[in-house]
């Protein structure tokens, strides 16, 4: 009797299990846009990439969602150069989270007390790093602001990702800022909060590889 690992699994299993990635995808890419009209409602500041949309919106009188989608397209853009390739999950981020973020501020009420606007911006916060886990641990794609950062560090390897995002960010939030986006507490909070709170929900929220099918062969 031999006993033959099959790392492939059955073909109903790899069914079922994308099956659930992209079901997790969605669900984290529309909890995205949410905490994005969250943090935007409670008007305490807002992560620096949502700075440079809310100012670039305010400057062209386009809604926030539309210059999320527009932007992104153009972050996917750069991808070309450095050869990279969208996943599933890299074109979704493009087009779901600007809708979303559109129809929640309309849905959205808007807080008066400064204790609500606390609440928004802190539940916003943490939405969006379950809503990071959510899409990063479904691994359909990276996001095309990510993956434009790892893609440059993959074609030059002498520079680390942290130095990169660094740059890019506070780039993005200086450019949001003379734009007119909204700085603030929120600002910081969402920098000193964001890194450990997605390290938590990340891993136990990763899919993980099928498991190897065994099969048992007769002689």
């Amino acid at each position: 009797m031999n006993i033959v690992s099959n790392p492939l699994g059955t073909p109903l299993a790899h069914r079922d299990r994308f099956a659930r990635r992209f079901v997790q995808l969605q669900a984290g890419l529309v909890a995205y846009g949410v905490s994005m009209a969250l943090m935007i409602e409670s008007r305490l500041g807002l992560d620096p990439w949502d700075v440079f949309h809310q100012g670039l919106s305010l400057r062209t009188g386009l809604s926030v969602g539309t210059v999320v989608i527009l932007v992104g397209v153009l972050v996917l853009l750069l991808w070309i150069p450095l050869r990279q390739r969208p996943g599933i999950g890299t074109i979704s981020n493009v087009l779901v989270i600007g809708v979303v973020v559109d129809v929640a501020l309309v849905l959205l009420p808007a807080p008066g007390p400064l204790a609500a606007r606390t609440a928004f911006l802190a539940g916003g916060i943490v939405l969006n790093a379950f809503a990071t886990g959510l899409y990063i641990g479904a691994r359909l794609g990276a996001g095309p602001r990510d993956g434009l950062m790892t893609g440059y560090v993959a074609r030059h390897p002498h520079r680390s990702i942290r130095l990169v995002r660094t740059v890019v960010e506070l780039t993005v939030l200086a450019l949001g800022w003379l734009l007119g986006g909204a700085v603030g507490l929120g600002t910081i909070a969402y920098a000193l909060a964001i890194g450990p709170l997605t390290q938590w929900f990340l891993p136990r929220l990763t899919v993980r590889d099928t498991p190897r099918a065994t099969v048992i062969i007769s002689e």
